[in-house]
């Protein structure tokens, strides 16, 4: 069973599966990874995820990712690091290099899951933007409305937000509910809303070169 979100952000997901390739990624990405591998019968991959929150402290995840591998890496054939850049500035490409370890192309996942070759040909029409995906609507108050303190102060959202004009919802599943929940944190941001389908975009063929 994968843990609940809550989980998966302040604690993660500890290695699970029977697979001679370890996959280490986001726990925000834990729903489209084991999606992916059901789909495909990629029984040969396991999943272990760090905690998503680690994504409010960006210089901290190269050295939890090669934490991860270098507990993990006897005991499997091969380790695959499912992060995109994330805010390291290029720390953490130069980490997984120095460890022999290979990882997901891009600057972050709202890019890979778009393909990063459509989010960059959008990038200078589309720099007042705000991006969601599915596990960040359901966890928009944790990643978002706490963290930037508009719980206690939601006078400061016209601060933070003032030069976005919409937030495009990168959905990843089809799911009404979250559509509109999405919508929402667009209402509560005073922001435009555009629901985008992007499935798991560049995550699938990443996955399956692992």
């Amino acid at each position: 069973m994968i843990p609940d979100d809550g989980t998966l952000t302040e604690e993660g997901l500890a290695p699970t599966g029977q697979g001679t390739v370890l996959l280490i990624a986001c726990g925000a990405l834990a729903h489209e990874i084991l999606a992916l591998k059901r789909l495909n019968g990629w029984d040969h991959l396991s999943l272990t995820c760090l905690p998503a929150n680690l994504h409010l402290y960006p210089d901290r995840i190269p050295d939890a990712v090669e934490a991860a591998v270098r507990a993990n890496r006897d005991r499997y054939a091969r380790v695959f690091v499912v992060y995109a850049d994330c805010g390291t500035g290029g720390m953490l490409q130069a980490r997984c290099a120095a460890l022999g370890v290979e990882m997901v192309a891009g600057p972050h996942c709202y890019s890979f899951f778009e393909g990063n070759d459509a989010f960059a040909a959008r990038a200078e029409t589309e720099f007042t933007a705000f991006y969601l995906t599915d596990f960040l609507v359901r966890q928009f108050d944790a990643f978002v409305w706490r963290p930037m303190g508009l719980d206690r102060h939601p006078e400061l959202r016209d601060a933070y937000f003032g030069n976005y004009t919409k937030l495009v919802y990168q959905a990843q599943t089809d799911d009404p509910a979250l559509t509109e929940k999405a919508r929402a944190c667009a209402d509560r941001l005073g922001l435009a809303f555009e629901r985008r389908f992007t499935g798991y975009g560049d995550l699938a063929p990443a996955l399956a070169r692992a």
